[in-house]
């Protein structure tokens, strides 16, 4: 998954009138600074899991700051790739 790939969830998951500043280096911005809170992160890590297939707890979903924090979260979470 990448960067405009979270990108394009959060704002999907915002709503199109509802949707923070996801310009720029959102990476390390906290996602409250972005608009997004606990309930928004729960539908963006639903839709993460229906789109990339991997599943991602609750609770690690509450305890993440920012979007390279989900990031990293779904890079450790998915399945290894046969090269």
């Amino acid at each position: 998954m990448t960067i405009d790939d979270l990108r394009r969830i959060l704002a999907e998951c915002a709503g199109e009138d509802e949707n923070g500043d996801l310009g720029g280096d959102i990476l390390d911005r906290p996602f409250a600074d972005l608009g997004y809170d606990s309930l928004a992160l729960m539908e963006t890590a639903a839709r993460i899991t229906r789109e990339f297939g991997v599943t991602i707890a609750d609770d690690d979903v509450i305890g993440l700051s920012t979007p390279r924090e989900l990031l990293d979260l779904v890079a450790a979470a998915a399945p290894a790739t046969p090269h």
